[in-house]
């Protein structure tokens, strides 16, 4: 059997634009830095023990664990169910533009936009997975 695990602590995105990836980050979520690794990047708090690292591409090559990414990835926020309407309008008033509003099998609702580097952005409901 496997060794416990609690889940995932930590994801990073790679941005062109430092402040002004932490700026949408502050501003649209309320994030807040924990952390700062100068112009290679950063740790936010994006959650009860969860943290969202904002790395500016191709800073972090020359470190002992070398690391990189590029493309538009996707990360998925949860949030409750009764929130969703409020995001919708958060949204709207930031001039974040919903790319798509789905609703799933089991109930759950997605919001989709994009930050400033076009990484995918997803806003979850309770009922997008069976785990969730």
């Amino acid at each position: 059997m496997h060794p416990k695990m609690d889940g995932v602590l930590e994801s990073s995105l790679y941005v062109g634009d430092l402040p002004r990836s932490v700026g949408f980050y502050h501003e649209t979520f309320g994030f807040s830095v924990i952390s700062d690794f100068g112009e290679r990047g950063c740790a936010m708090q994006a959650g009860p023990r969860q943290v969202l690292l904002l790395f500016k591409k191709r800073a972090s090559l020359a470190t002992s664990t070398p690391h990189d990414g590029d493309g538009e990835l996707h990360l998925a926020f949860a949030i409750p169910t009764a929130e969703l309407a409020n995001w919708e309008s958060w949204l709207q008033q930031k001039g974040i533009a919903v790319e798509e509003k789905r609703t799933w099998e089991l109930g759950g609702w997605s919001l989709y936009f994009r930050d400033p580097d076009r990484h995918l952005l997803e806003l979850a409901t309770p009922g997008v997975w069976s785990v969730y």
